[in-house]
């Protein structure tokens, strides 16, 4: 029997043959390897832009958000997929954070929103806190990462990524998970976030509005008590009353 020679169309055809099976298989496991290769907690740097959350493709020291600007920072986990991360579960207007936030000659304004995320996405042994937005009052030229400095205690690690924001998580940083639980892979609900709120001296409450019934007693305290200007116009009466007779007297006399 003899076999065919290298080149014979029916060896090559063979050749291409197990060829394509590997391709195809190697097609399968390769991306399934890919992206279950690694997942990381880490917090993730976003803007607003048209009206929605996007990820920033710069660092935050890389970053000069204008004046009016809305940033956000949410802590999650990134499967290694490639699809959409985790954004900020809320997203409040830049008057809701900054109005109460005076503007400042030479300084913007900066909306933060700060999401810790999900108790699923942390540790397991802290809970994360509650989602905060903050107005950030810092020079016209300073950066993203001036932004989150002036609104919150940053820790961060090597390369200037950020590891804990206000203390979250309380160690670690970029921590690697090996497997995703169902908790982690669930889809977001929307949270409630907490806004600043104008202070009294800012908003004038119904105290202030009644300011005008005291006035009379800021004018009595400011030299002359009300029972010394009293006894001065009965005494002035008498005076008078006494000129008054004795100028009747004389007339009289006359």
């Amino acid at each position: 029997m003899t076999t065919a020679p290298p080149h014979h169309p029916h060896a090559q055809r063979v050749r291409l043959t197990v060829l394509a099976a590997v391709a195809a298989v190697a097609a399968l496991v390769l991306p399934a390897q890919a992206a279950h290769a690694a997942n990381y907690q880490y917090w993730g740097y976003y803007k607003v832009a048209g009206g929605a959350w996007t990820f920033s493709d710069v660092g935050p020291d890389k970053s000069t958000p204008a004046d009016g600007a809305t940033e956000g920072w949410r802590f999650a986990v990134d499967d290694g997929t490639g699809t959409t991360p985790r954004l900020p579960r809320a997203l409040p207007t830049f008057a809701a954070v900054c109005d109460a936030t005076p503007a400042e000659t030479g300084k913007k304004r900066v909306a933060v929103v700060i999401d810790p995320g999900r108790t699923a996405d942390g540790d397991g042994t802290t809970p994360p806190p509650k989602p905060v937005a903050k107005c950030a009052s810092v020079a016209s030229a300073a950066t993203g990462a001036e932004v989150i400095a002036a609104v919150s205690q940053v820790r961060a690690g090597s390369g200037g990524l950020v590891c804990a924001l206000g203390g979250y998580p309380t160690s670690g940083c970029g921590a690697e998970v090996a497997t995703l639980t169902d908790a982690q892979k669930a889809a977001d609900t929307p949270v409630t976030i907490a806004t600043p709120t104008p202070s009294a001296s800012a908003a004038p409450g119904p105290s202030a509005a009644a300011a005008p019934a005291t006035a009379p007693a800021a004018s009595a305290s400011s030299g002359f008590p009300g029972g010394v200007v009293v006894g001065l116009v009965a005494v002035l009466l008498v005076v008078a009353a006494l000129v008054w007779g004795a100028l009747r007297r004389r007339r009289t006399a006359a």
